[in-house]
């Protein structure tokens, strides 16, 4: 009953487990909707509208009351965006399950397909050891597409690990994570942790940000989206882990605690120990220190592994959709 909030047929709740596995086979057979229909799209619109309102400007006098209303209206803004979208997302979930059987099980699975987002993850990161096998600046400009930091200093091995990380910590936000919410609560769930990852990208950047300072006003977004993520980095983790054959599990927790971000250091440091490799962003953080720097193969290997977790993590939203069904 967690899934609909209203009451469906046996026959259906044993169908609604297909969802997960549904929405990943069209994931990666019709990749990403176009721009104009796509609700993460909708999200980045919003946000950038009203980021506008509740950063101030970076060259503002700063003072106390400042900083405190700068957080105020993120976490105002945050939170009138979520109460919308997700009773938005429970009128559209209650309509689906009026439809019949055969019509719900597929309307869902379209509905939370946009929510993911692993197959152009999985071909971009791909993507950029085919472009460093032409020159570095061609890698560089295909990892710009994955990271927001700045590529242009960055060596070709500083290129594959930093494709590496965002492989295996963007596998959390772009599957796992949604899949896991979606298991919980139903589309209301997929919907908030997208709604919250998308906010921290474009909000939690603790510095100025096209012209406009968020260090207090993304405050707010930054910690919901650690919350939310905060279970799902630690499943991702363990399939990367138990998936890839890592023996090292006790030093998991010490190598996910080198990264500033409470969630982030999980599934990159479980990636960085089941390859042996060192995996860093320069001047930040080190992961696996003193392990060989990652090598073509590696990358080849850390995307092989993710496909396996993200077929895993499906499985297991489809079980506990069964459960809650």
């Amino acid at each position: 009953m967690g899934l609909a909030g209203a009451p469906w047929g046996a026959a259906l709740g044993v169908w609604l487990c297909m969802v997960p596995a549904l929405a990943l086979a069209m994931d990666r057979l019709f990749g990403e909707p176009p721009a104009r229909w796509h609700p993460v799209v909708w999200m980045g619109r919003y946000l950038a509208w009203a980021g506008r309102w509740i950063a101030p400007a970076a060259d503002a006098p700063q003072s106390e009351n400042g900083d405190l209303r700068a957080f105020l209206r993120g976490a105002l803004a945050w939170c009138a965006g979520a109460v919308v979208l997700v009773v938005l997302a429970w009128l559209v979930q209650v309509g689906v399950l009026r439809l019949p059987d055969w019509a719900a099980v597929p309307m869902f699975a379209l509905l939370l397909k946009p929510l993911l987002a692993w197959a152009m993850l999985h071909d971009e990161v791909l993507a950029v050891q085919q472009a460093l096998a032409d020159s570095l600046d061609e890698g560089r400009a295909q990892l710009a597409r994955l990271v927001s930091r700045d590529v242009v200093q960055l060596d070709a091995t500083e290129v594959r690990e930093s494709a590496i990380e965002s492989l295996a910590e963007n596998l959390n936000d772009s599957l796992v994570a949604p899949l896991f919410w979606f298991a919980l609560l139903g589309l209301p769930g997929a919907v908030l942790l997208r709604f919250a990852n998308t906010a921290d990208a474009m909000w939690g950047y603790r510095g100025v940000r096209a012209g406009r300072d968020f260090r207090r006003a993304g405050t707010w977004a930054a910690r919901a989206d650690d919350v939310l993520c905060w279970l799902p980095a630690r499943l991702t983790a363990l399939l990367i882990g138990a998936l890839g054959g890592l023996r090292g599990w006790r030093r998991l927790p010490r190598e996910a605690a080198r990264t500033p971000s409470p969630n982030g250091g999980w599934p990159m440091g479980a990636m960085a120990l089941v390859l042996g490799v060192r995996l860093g962003k320069p001047g930040v953080y080190v992961l696996g220190e003193g392990a060989r720097a990652p090598e073509p193969a590696d990358l080849l290997r850390a995307c092989a592994i993710a496909s396996r977790a993200a077929v895993a993590a499906t499985l297991l939203a489809c079980a506990g959709v069964a459960l809650w069904a």
